[in-house]
Formats: structure tokens, sequence, C-alpha cells
């Protein structure tokens, strides 16, 4: 609509070596463009300047409808004509030919079921991703409401993902994947359907604001183009995946392609299966509705079968005959677009009615791997199981294909019967759970047993030996061995009643309460926005202050009653647990006379998280008459850790953490450097957490005496590894007491109303 001139000079180029084309085409990330009105660089330049973030003005636009490239000697790299680039993009013609491919089918002894199981449970696509989830920061933001990791032993069970919009905990936003490789070689169509169908068997486990009409996909399309037949076999997998998408009613308005999936080794052509991955997303109703896949315990319940493939159960394209280094000749479909649609919808309206206990979609690994997956993350219990209403007679089919379809554990079976059948879905009643700790599966007169804690280890041990690879034997095998001896703990103080009329707070506070709290952010940190809602929501008014304001001396701390030094990863901690953050205190007059005036005077509060913890334990903020300092230092494992953990707080003397003293409760870790090294005993410092067990992964760092959290002698500053401000919601938490379903808050908001409290009674 109008055209732009960039001036190359104006760049950033920190290579004088680079030609036009490769500045032009450069991929340098972290960066992004932005186009602003003239009046308001200077108000952009102040905020980059306080951020520290790198601020560029390289252009202008133009109106001359022209998108111009210019270097300071006049020569154009990049002169183009706007409908060059929007209105005349020259169309590609690809020209191939189909080719047959077949492939043999699979064999089996239905006697070697126990063999079969095991093997499937070992294939990476089913296997426990434990090693992957384990790296990864599940937490950020405290915005998370569903994360991979499920159950009192925390494995990667989930279906799907899900963010709150804000901390008050309604709308969200949910997202999955689906795809199907094997399926795909022996049937392109086929295989861009079973993609669409197992993002969305996994995104209806979160109730959607319109149900199905709620969701876009995106698509991304991996074959190996360019290579006889692929060309063909795409074209057929695009239309099916369009087809099948707008016989839903739901759009793929975006999609990437990475079309030269092959590699040569010497002489030898290798192909990448040609793939759609399928990613769905759509708005969230309530997320504290979204279903886990964990199996409810104790309760007298039912187990639902419900297909949505409306097809022959088949086992090509399955990880059973995977296993069997075999693809098979008849991959599943979904034959009837209307059917899945409607079973879509009425799962939705069950659970927005709360009639499902648990529920797990049907895919790699069938039904004996979705049975199994539903009973791992618990200690106790199992299901008998009955086949004999499935149609089916071969119990491997019946067990191992991945027909679209899910499981669903439902309480009111007459409330969830009645809207199955008016919604003209079919079920089947399949199973109920037991004490003993097994599958008991029976068909057609005979009984098969499949024990489930055997089989989970078999399912976590490919996650143990790809963690040997990063984590090393000795903590690889810990983990492994102690991962389902370690499952969360809680004991609730007596008093707490999980409301927020209990402290005296509310969300809608609309009005200053004159008890200041400070955020002290350095660049890269990341935990600020969920720290600064939670001592918001416990009374605090809540200031925003960067380490460029201190040290400016923008900002003096002089009216400030506590501090927060938040989470994350200062300066990218490229100068280590947080040394480079102590930095900019110590060597800054003006930063090190606001802090060092704080901690002078007698009604102050102070409190690190994570990274904030380094900075305080750097420092010597917490033990400022020792002479030996405390250091926090790498993990144990080498790695960083992000878990859902069990913390335990002993008795204290601490502000925050005295009335919690007894309690054992959830929270998240995500660090890299978090052990304790204390050079003087145990006795000398003021323990105000510990992790519940001692032993990795449980004690995620190996700190001594799985110390979490230690505070000043007074008890008024405090420093922790585990980010309370991530689990004061009962929807953040990794998992949370079953029983405790009307909680509207966790036991972790009375340490920031204690804070308040005593700031208010030591300011009169």
């Amino acid at each position: 609509e109008t055209g732009g001139l960039i001036h190359m000079d104006q760049l950033p180029v920190g290579d004088p070596t680079l030609s036009a084309k490769e500045i032009v085409g450069n991929e340098s990330q972290e960066r992004m463009g932005i186009v602003i009105r003239e009046e308001d660089i200077e108000h952009i330049r102040q905020i980059a300047d306080r951020e520290r973030a790198p601020f560029y003005v390289v252009g202008e636009t133009t109106g001359d409808h022209r998108f111009v490239f210019e270097q300071t000697d006049g020569v154009k790299p990049i002169d183009l004509a706007m409908e060059d680039m929007f209105g005349k993009a020259p169309r590609t013609v690809m020209t191939d030919r189909t080719v047959e491919e077949t492939y043999e089918d699979v064999t089996y002894d239905q006697t070697q079921l126990d063999e079969y199981v095991e093997r499937v449970l070992q294939l990476e696509a089913v296997a426990c991703k434990d090693w992957l989830t384990n790296k990864v920061d599940r937490s950020v933001t405290g915005k998370i409401a569903r994360q991979q990791c499920q159950g009192e032993i925390q494995l990667p069970l989930s279906d799907c993902g899900v963010v709150a919009l804000d901390y008050r905990g309604r709308a969200g936003i949910a997202t999955s994947i689906g795809h199907a490789p094997q399926a795909a070689l022996v049937d392109p169509a086929a295989g861009s359907v079973l993609s669409i169908a197992e993002a969305l068997t996994n995104i209806v486990w979160a109730p959607l604001s319109e149900g199905l009409d709620s969701v876009s996909l995106s698509a991304n399309w991996m074959w190996p183009c360019k290579n006889e037949g692929e060309d063909a076999r795409l074209y057929r997998a695009v239309e099916a995946c369009s087809d099948f998408a707008c016989s839903l009613g739901i759009n793929i308005p975006t999609g990437k392609d990475s079309l030269s999936m092959t590699q040569k080794y010497g002489k030898d052509k290798v192909y990448s299966p040609g793939t759609v991955i399928i990613s769905a997303g759509a708005e969230v109703s309530d997320i504290r509705k979204v279903v886990s896949p964990v199996l409810r315990t104790g309760i007298d319940s039912t187990v639902y079968y419900i297909d949505f493939s409306f097809d022959k159960l088949k086992l090509g394209g399955s990880a059973f005959a995977q296993s069997l280094d075999k693809i098979g000749k008849e991959v599943p479909t979904v034959q009837d677009s209307e059917y899945f649609a409607n079973a879509f919808n009425a799962v939705q309206e069950l659970i927005n009615k709360e009639l499902i206990l648990a529920g797990h979609d049907i895919s790699a690994g069938g039904m004996i791997t979705t049975m199994l997956e539903m009973n791992f993350a618990n200690t106790e219990g199992g299901l008998e199981v009955s086949l004999d209403e499935i149609p089916e007679k071969d119990l491997v089919k019946i067990l191992f294909s991945e027909n679209p379809g899910i499981l669903i554990q439902v309480e009111k079976t007459d409330e969830v019967e009645k809207i199955l059948k008016k919604a003209g879905v079919a079920f089947i009643r399949l199973a109920r759970p037991c004490d003993e700790r097994h599958l008991l599966i029976h068909k057609d007169g005979a009984d098969y047993q499949f024990f489930i804690d055997h089989l989970r280890d078999v399912w976590f041990e490919s996650s143990y030996l790809l963690d040997r690879k990063q984590s090393g034997e000795k903590a690889a095998k810990d983990r492994f061995l102690n991962y389902k001896e370690q499952p969360l703990q809680f004991r609730f103080p007596d008093s707490f009643t999980g409301t927020l009329a209990q402290y005296g707070i509310s969300a809608d506070r609309r009005t200053r309460s004159g008890v200041k709290a400070a955020i002290i952010r350095e660049k890269g940190v990341n935990g600020d926005r969920e720290m600064a809602y939670s001592l918001y929501l416990a009374g605090f008014d809540v200031k925003d202050v960067h380490m460029t304001d201190l040290i400016s001396g923008r900002e003096t701390l002089d009216d400030i009653n506590m501090i927060v030094y938040c989470g994350g990863f200062s300066n990218s901690d490229v100068l280590g647990s947080a040394k480079g953050w102590a930095g900019g205190f110590l060597w800054n007059e003006k930063a090190k006379a606001a802090l060092d005036r704080f901690y002078n005077r007698p009604d102050t509060l102070s409190l690190g998280i994570c990274n904030g913890c380094q900075l305080m334990v750097e420092l010597g903020l917490l033990t400022p008459d020792h002479e030996q300092k405390p250091k926090m230092r790498h993990n144990d494992s080498h790695k960083f850790e992000s878990q859902f953990i069990g913390l335990t707080i002993p008795e204290n003397n601490s502000v925050m953490f005295g009335s919690l003293s007894g309690s054992k409760l959830g929270i998240w870790v995500a660090h890299g450097e978090g052990k304790f090294e204390l050079p003087y005993a145990k006795e000398r410092y003021n323990i105000v957490a510990q992790y519940t067990y001692d032993a990795y992964p449980a004690n995620p760092n190996g700190s001594p005496y799985g110390i979490a959290g230690i505070a000043s002698a007074d008890g008024r500053h405090l420093a922790m590894m585990p980010h309370l401000e991530r689990a004061i919601f009962p929807w953040q938490c990794g998992h949370y007491p079953a029983d405790r379903k009307t909680d509207e808050i966790t036991p972790w908001i009375e340490a920031f109303v204690n804070a308040r409290k005593w700031v208010e009674q030591h300011t009169k």
C-alpha cells in the first residue's frame, strides 16, 4: 500500500565482509522489525535504552510503491515494485507421475502379546519423553495451565498444552499436534486425514469456546519432493488435507513447507517419509476444566471407548507394525467427517458439564498403550477390561490398531450415555477401575494380564537410554530408579480453606494499599509478570524496577517496603549464576547505595527466586555476619532441570514461611545452577524449604539436606530456587489433590500475604 526505503548503512552489520546479498538475506534471530510514527521514535528509544535492547532506525515508508535497499554509494541491491512482490508472483508448475508403492503386511501370533506390548512401548514415538520434558521450562510466565507432565509421578502424558490469557484463570489457548508418517507411506491421503484427526483428538480435552468451530490448523509439509512419484503423492496428501478440513468446517490459514527432505550418503539417497505435521490451536473457555489423561482412582466409575474413525480396525502404519519392521498394506482413516465432528462436539459437551474424570486419545501404540498410560502416573490401581462388546475378533487389531478414537472415564454413566446417544455417537463400556495394579483384559472367554508397574519401566527405559547422552550414566540411572519412588505429597496447613476470602484479598482490587513492593529486573529475567501478580493479589502496590533505573538513579528504593529479585536468566546466564547481575549492584555507585540503604532499614523485606536466589547468595544478603558465604553451583546432573516437585516447609523462623511450617506442597523448579554449597554446618543456616525427597530427581540439583531455600537469621530476607509464584493457583500446578476441586488458591499465597501483613505492622 505504500513502499519503503531501507538504508543499508543503518543496519547493525557485525561483519564488514558481508555482501549485499548476505546482509539482505541474513536470518539472525532475536530481532524484529516494526513500523512506527516518526514522532514516536524517541519514546521507543527511551524504552529500548531502559531495557538495554539495541534499537536502530533503518528506513522509512515512501509512498512510491517500491521496496528498496540502498547503499551509501547509491547502489540499490533491491529495487522492486510492490506489485512484483505481491501482485504478480510467478506460478510454479510441477509435473510428476504416480508411482504405486506396496508394503508387506504385518504378520503376528496372538500368543506373543506380552512381547508385542513391550516392543511397542520401547519405540521412540510411543515411549516416555521424560528426557525431553525434564529440561524444558514448562512453567515460565505462570500462565501455563497444562503442560506435558501429569499425575502424582509427573510423567509426560498430556495430549494438549493450554496457556491462560491472564492470571484470572478462565480464558486460554489450547494447542496440540498430530502426524502419521508411516500411514502416509501407504496412503498419503489417509496420512493427512490421520494427522488432522490426531491433532483434534488431542485438543478435544480442553473445553473450547465454540467446540470444533474454535479450531484453526497449521500444516507443516515435510516431503522429499523432486523425486519420482513424490510430487504426485504430495498432491494427493494436500488435496485430502484440504477436503477433510473443509468437511469439518475448520480452516488452515497458515503452514510451512520443507520439501527437500532427502539426504545423500555416498551414492545412496535416503528419503524422509512424506508427512504433514498438523498443529491445532483454539480458544479455551475455562482452563480449569481441561481433562487429564490420568485415571482417577478410588471412584466407582466406568471407562468408555468412543471410535471417531467409523472405519474397520487396521494395523497398517501403526507403531505395532513398525516394531515388527513392517508398514502394512491397509491403514485406517476417517470414513465419515460429519460423524467425527459430532463425536468431537459431544465430548466437548461432556467436558463443559464436567462429566469426564479422565480421558486419553488412541494414537501411537493403540488402545493397549492408552490404557496403560492412563495408569502410569498413579501409584495404585488398574483396570479390568472387557473387549467382548467390540465386534472385531482379532485381539491384536483391537489392542494395537491406531484408528482415531478416545477412552473416557466417567462417574455419571446415565448422563453421559444420554448425551452421546442424542448426538448419534456410538460408545462401548470398556473397563472399570480396580484395586490391583494390572490391566486384566477379557476377550471371548480368555483373560490376559499386564502388570502396569513393570510395563511403565519398559516404557520409561527408552527415555533413560537417551538421557544418558545428556545427563551422564549416574544421573540418568538415578532418575530411572527413583522416578516412581517419589510421588508428590501434600499436607496443607490446618487453617487453609482454599478461598481468597480467607486472606481478605480479591482479584478485583482497584485501590492502592500503600504497601509498596518492587520487582527488580535485569536484562534477561523472565519471571517478573507472575511475581508482580502474586504480590498484587496479596495486597501490595507493585512497581517495576529495571537495573538501569537503579544505576541511573531514577529509582532509589527509599519508599519501597519489599523488593523481589525475580527468576529468569539475567544476562542470558553467560556470566554465571547471577554473577553479572550482582556486578550491576557492586560496581555501580548509585545502585549499590540504594541497595545498602534498603537493607539498613529495619522495616524492609526481600525475596529472591531462582536467578534472584543466586543473586542474593552472591551478594551475601542472607548471611551478612558469616565470613564465608554460601555459593550456588551447577546442578549435579549438569543440565537445566524443569519439574513440578514436592517441597516440605520445616519449622522455621521467617516472615513469609513461618506459618507454613509442616506443610508439604507442590512447586515448580526451573534452573541449571541451583545447588546450595554451604561452608558451615547446617545449624548455622535458617533453612525454610527442603525438597521432600533427598534423592535425584526430586532433589533436582543435589543440594545438601535437600535445601531449596534459606532465610536471613531474622527471617526478613529469603532466597529459594523453586518458583512459588508459578503455583499460587491450582490450575498452574502440574498436579493438585483431586479432593480439593473447589480451591481458588493454593497455600503459597499465604507467604505473600504474610509479607504484606508484616510490612503493615512494622510501618505504622
